[in-house]
Protein backbone atom coordinates (compact mmCIF):
# COMPACT_ATOMS: atom_id res chain seq x y z
CA UNK A 1 0.00 0.00 0.00
CA UNK A 2 1.73 3.23 -1.16
CA UNK A 3 0.87 6.71 0.44
CA UNK A 4 -1.27 7.09 -3.16
CA UNK A 5 -3.82 4.78 -1.91
CA UNK A 6 -4.89 6.11 0.82
CA UNK A 7 -7.94 8.88 1.19
CA UNK A 8 -7.60 12.11 2.19
CA UNK A 9 -7.86 12.84 5.70
CA UNK A 10 -11.89 14.44 5.63
CA UNK A 11 -12.17 18.25 6.06
CA UNK A 12 -13.13 19.30 10.19
CA UNK A 13 -17.00 19.95 10.84
CA UNK A 14 -17.62 23.36 11.24
CA UNK A 15 -19.48 24.06 14.08
CA UNK A 16 -23.01 25.17 13.80
CA UNK A 17 -23.43 28.40 15.09
CA UNK A 18 -25.86 29.33 17.87
CA UNK A 19 -29.44 29.80 17.79
CA UNK A 20 -30.46 33.45 18.26
CA UNK A 21 -31.36 34.38 21.64
CA UNK A 22 -34.93 35.38 21.71
CA UNK A 23 -35.87 38.77 22.72
CA UNK A 24 -37.84 39.74 26.04
CA UNK A 25 -41.37 41.73 24.97
CA UNK A 26 -42.06 45.19 25.10
CA UNK A 27 -44.31 44.83 28.41
CA UNK A 28 -42.65 42.60 30.21
CA UNK A 29 -39.59 45.42 29.70
CA UNK A 30 -42.00 48.52 30.57
CA UNK A 31 -43.25 46.58 33.79
CA UNK A 32 -39.83 45.77 34.78
CA UNK A 33 -39.45 49.73 34.50
CA UNK A 34 -42.24 50.59 36.35
CA UNK A 35 -41.59 48.15 39.36
CA UNK A 36 -38.17 49.44 39.07
CA UNK A 37 -39.50 53.31 39.50
CA UNK A 38 -42.11 51.56 42.21
CA UNK A 39 -39.10 49.99 44.21
CA UNK A 40 -37.13 53.77 43.70
CA UNK A 41 -39.27 55.61 46.14
CA UNK A 42 -38.83 53.53 49.70
CA UNK A 43 -34.58 54.56 48.49
CA UNK A 44 -35.99 57.72 48.29
CA UNK A 45 -37.80 58.00 51.32
CA UNK A 46 -34.94 56.16 53.23
CA UNK A 47 -32.90 59.02 51.64
CA UNK A 48 -35.11 61.79 53.27
CA UNK A 49 -35.66 60.11 56.87
CA UNK A 50 -32.26 59.51 56.75
CA UNK A 51 -30.66 63.04 56.11
CA UNK A 52 -33.08 64.65 58.08
CA UNK A 53 -32.26 62.33 60.86
CA UNK A 54 -28.16 63.41 60.49
CA UNK A 55 -28.82 66.70 59.83
CA UNK A 56 -31.34 67.24 63.42
CA UNK A 57 -29.46 64.84 65.83
CA UNK A 58 -25.79 64.79 64.22
CA UNK A 59 -26.36 60.82 63.44
CA UNK A 60 -29.22 58.71 62.58
CA UNK A 61 -31.96 57.40 65.19
CA UNK A 62 -31.52 53.79 66.02
CA UNK A 63 -35.33 53.24 66.07
CA UNK A 64 -35.21 54.11 62.09
CA UNK A 65 -31.95 52.91 60.94
CA UNK A 66 -32.63 49.66 60.24
CA UNK A 67 -35.55 51.12 58.46
CA UNK A 68 -33.69 53.51 56.27
CA UNK A 69 -30.87 50.67 55.39
CA UNK A 70 -33.66 48.35 54.19
CA UNK A 71 -35.05 51.65 52.10
CA UNK A 72 -31.78 51.97 50.61
CA UNK A 73 -31.42 48.28 49.83
CA UNK A 74 -34.87 48.16 48.53
CA UNK A 75 -34.10 51.30 46.48
CA UNK A 76 -30.64 49.62 44.86
CA UNK A 77 -32.54 47.10 43.82
CA UNK A 78 -34.94 49.13 42.03
CA UNK A 79 -32.10 50.91 39.97
CA UNK A 80 -30.67 47.23 39.21
CA UNK A 81 -34.25 46.85 38.11
CA UNK A 82 -34.19 49.18 35.83
CA UNK A 83 -30.85 49.10 34.44
CA UNK A 84 -31.15 45.27 33.72
CA UNK A 85 -35.19 46.08 31.97
CA UNK A 86 -33.07 49.03 29.68
CA UNK A 87 -30.15 47.48 29.02
CA UNK A 88 -31.86 44.39 27.49
CA UNK A 89 -30.75 41.71 29.51
CA UNK A 90 -30.75 37.94 27.71
CA UNK A 91 -30.79 34.61 29.44
CA UNK A 92 -28.45 32.44 27.49
CA UNK A 93 -30.27 30.05 24.75
CA UNK A 94 -28.89 26.48 26.98
CA UNK A 95 -28.44 27.48 30.75
CA UNK A 96 -25.18 25.09 31.39
CA UNK A 97 -23.31 26.99 28.54
CA UNK A 98 -21.48 29.79 28.96
CA UNK A 99 -20.83 31.86 25.81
Amino acid sequence: MSISDTPPPAPPVPPTPPPPAQKRSGCLTALMAMFGIFMLLPGACALLFGGVSVFEDGNIASDIAPLVFLGLVVGIGGVALIWAAIRGRKAPAHPGTRP
